[in-house]
């Protein structure tokens, strides 16, 4: 459970980091590459107090199995300093955006976090019950805790106790190993931080969403090349076999007949608007045309069922399609793990399966697309170029695979005929 512990304070602290560069970063207008700089330099100066928490491989990790045999193995007390600098270290440059990966680190941290809760484990009770020898050496909690502390952080129990057992080949460290990686997995699933280490990678991730929202973290599908065409579409080779992935891969199923509508507009009128139009959402936009949100039938209702405040008795009055605007009502962001994000959004070259799988996910019919390269000064809004709907991707779906069953059969028969010709 303290490997657990240690876990959530490390990728809690990965998360504040990544957001406090974020920040430094957009209130100095900062080039990305100084958040890197800035987080290598802060681990340098830890460095200079705790040497032991830089990689020589893995020689501080049997430096501290050696604890209590050596005179050169650490004591208690600097491994706990240690075990508290080597988290805020990898934390601090994780959350900086440089490369690096979390096994080393979490082998040592949960090494040295092991050695002192056995160390201190043995102390307790053997001043509580002298001569008592029940308790097992530093050592061995050492190595439960690499393995306990390396499946919390990365969420591989079962990796975790193969390893440690390749490593001791000692059957009667099992049960106590999985006891332990259990209890370490179970800590963050709790506190739900089971996977709040994927938030600080997407400065660097391939695939996820962008935000239009100033607030929000800036996370953006990247396209295999640099297109900038309207088509939201990946084409690939064609294949005899009926694959649903595949198909969505090569569909065209954009809708670039959206209605655009102003933030400052009433609601009667974008109702308007809508039906004259027969469209059953409206992208939102400024005056300068860049994208701040959608407006759905489903938002008009949810505002027009509101009750009245009580607090302001002398305004009670019902909502008013009449006199509501739209930026009042329409949707210009999503709660994202308890925290409030910026609208979803695609690219034009956005790979079809990842969209119609992030609308899943978030239970979202429509989806912006939005082109790339032309940003709004005043934060990271961009042109919509047209409305991706979840319901036109499955007919779009269903017509492709009519149209393959089709050209299949065909060719089936086709070549059949040719069979029995060459025969004859």
């Amino acid at each position: 459970m303290l490997c657990g512990v240690v876990s959530v304070a490390f990728t809690r602290l990965v998360a504040w980091f990544t957001k406090s560069f974020d920040f430094i970063k957009e209130k100095f207008d900062l080039p990305a590459v100084v958040c890197p700089a800035l987080g290598g330099l802060g681990a340098g100066i830890i460095a200079l107090k705790y040497p032991g928490i830089l990689y020589w491989g893995f020689t501080n990790v049997e430096e501290i199995l050696h604890t209590g045999k050596t005179a050169s193995a650490p004591g208690i007390w600097l491994l706990t300093q240690l075990s508290a600098a080597k988290v805020v270290a990898t934390a601090l440059c994780k959350g900086s955006g440089l490369v690096g990966g979390l096994y080393a680190p979490s082998l040592m941290i949960g090494a040295a976090v092991g050695a002192v809760f056995g160390g201190l484990a043995a102390e307790l009770i053997n001043s509580a019950i002298p001569g008592n020898a029940a308790v097992a050496q530093p050592q061995a909690y050492a190595l439960v805790g690499m393995a306990a502390t390396l499946a919390s952080v990365c969420s591989v129990p079962l990796t975790s106790v193969l390893l440690l057992f390749e490593l001791t080949r000692d059957y009667r460290i099992l049960l106590p190993l999985m006891g332990a990686v259990g209890l370490a997995i179970w800590v963050p699933s709790v506190t739900n931080q089971t996977k709040e280490s994927e938030a600080s990678d997407t400065r660097g991730s391939v695939r996820g969403y962008t935000s239009i929202s100033p607030a929000a973290d800036e996370v953006i599908w990247r396209g295999t090349d640099g297109r900038d065409d309207l088509e939201l579409s990946v084409m690939g080779n064609v294949a005899e076999e009926i694959n649903d992935d595949m198909l969505l891969e090569e569909l065209k199923a954009m809708s670039k007949n959206c209605v655009k509508i102003l933030l400052a507009i009433t609601l009667k009128e974008a109702i308007d608007c809508m039906h004259g139009k027969q469209q059953k959402c409206a992208a939102v936009v400024d005056e300068e045309d860049f994208l701040e949100g959608i407006l759905t039938y489903g938002d008009i209702r949810r505002s027009l069922s509101m009750k009245p405040s009580d607090t302001t008795k002398s305004d009670s009055r019902h909502p008013d399609v009449n006199t509501m605007l739209v930026s009042a009502v329409c949707t210009r962001g999503i709660s994202y793990r308890g925290q409030e994000r910026g609208i979803l959004t695609c690219y034009p070259d956005t790979n079809l399966a990842i969209a119609k799988e992030l609308m899943e996910a978030k239970g979202i019919k429509q989806l912006p697309v939005v082109k790339r390269g032309e940003e709004s000064k005043k934060g990271r809004k961009r042109r919509i170029v047209a409305l991706l709907h979840y319901d036109s991707i499955w007919n779009c779906l269903r017509e492709e695979i009519n149209r393959r069953k089709t050209i299949y059969q065909h060719r089936k028969e086709n070549n059949l005929e040719e069979i029995v010709t060459n025969g004859h």
